[in-house]
């Protein structure tokens, strides 16, 4: 069976990052992730302003630069900012629940999922898709970042 090139650059920057997280402490690692997923939902906000609300006028060149950003951070191996004690029942600076721990498979789905549609994004916006295409992709992305919220997520 052939692997999909994506999912050999998922593994890749799970290897290569690995490392890296070790040596963070709960704290960091809370922090880095929150700091991750911040500067995705800022660049989120871009394309929403500008291919789904029209707040603001629609420049592809920016819709590409937000996609890139947004594959970026869903493809960096964001897993290993979810260490043990990472949890909102050993912190109060966070608000992922313990049962991101109890549910490793569906951890991986959620995260998977998010990975390939901020990349299907970014194909779109690379390829010159359009305004249309690119809300279209924006709403699945959406989706996969609710499908992690609504399991692992407290209000």
């Amino acid at each position: 069976m052939r692997k999909s090139p994506f999912i050999l650059a998922l593994a890749m920057s799970a290897a290569v990052s690995a490392p890296a997280v070790a040596q963070l402490d709960v704290e960091d690692q809370i922090e880095t992730r929150q700091s991750a997923f911040t500067f995705a939902a800022w660049n989120m906000g871009k394309i929403k302003a500008q291919a789904i609300d029209g707040s603001v006028a629609y420049n592809e060149q920016q819709m590409l630069a937000a996609a890139n950003a947004i594959a970026a951070v869903a493809n960096s191996g964001l897993g290993g900012l979810f260490g043990p004690g990472t949890a909102n029942d050993k912190n109060e600076n966070t608000r992922l629940l313990p049962v991101f721990f109890d549910k490793p498979e569906k951890a991986r789905e959620v995260a998977i999922g998010f990975a390939q549609a901020a990349t299907k994004l970014q194909e779109v916006a690379a390829n010159g898709g359009g305004k249309g295409a690119i809300a279209a992709q924006f709403s699945e992305v959406g989706k996969s970042c609710k499908a992690c919220h609504d399991e692992f997520r407290a209000e």
